[in-house]
């Protein structure tokens, strides 16, 4: 569980992020978890964009992914869902939370 502050901090860094991820009409599938557990490794925060022809919502998009990788949500606005998730990889540059 990530505090405030390090919710503030992380929204920061998102913020000039691109999406790198669509869920579209299937909603999310075997192989949306399996690319968004990917995306953890190699990135640890990333945004998706929901489109508009999903039957979800973005905060409904949002909670079922927390769930089902074990990820931190970090922000949800409009069709955008930014998510955190800190990598078990050693080779790569690791986000310094605030304490």
């Amino acid at each position: 569980m990530i505090t405030t502050k390090q919710r503030a901090f992380l929204r920061s860094m998102a913020n000039g992020l691109d999406p790198v991820m669509q869920i579209g009409k299937e909603g999310i599938t075997d192989g949306t978890i399996k690319t968004a557990n990917d995306l953890f490794e190699a990135r640890e925060i990333f945004k998706i964009n929901v489109l508009k022809n999903c039957d979800l919502t973005a905060r409904e998009v949002a909670g079922e992914l927390a769930k089902l990788t074990n990820c931190e949500i970090v922000q949800c606005i409009g069709y955008k869902v930014t998510l955190y998730k800190r990598s078990s990889k050693k080779d790569i540059k690791h986000i310094v939370l605030p304490k």
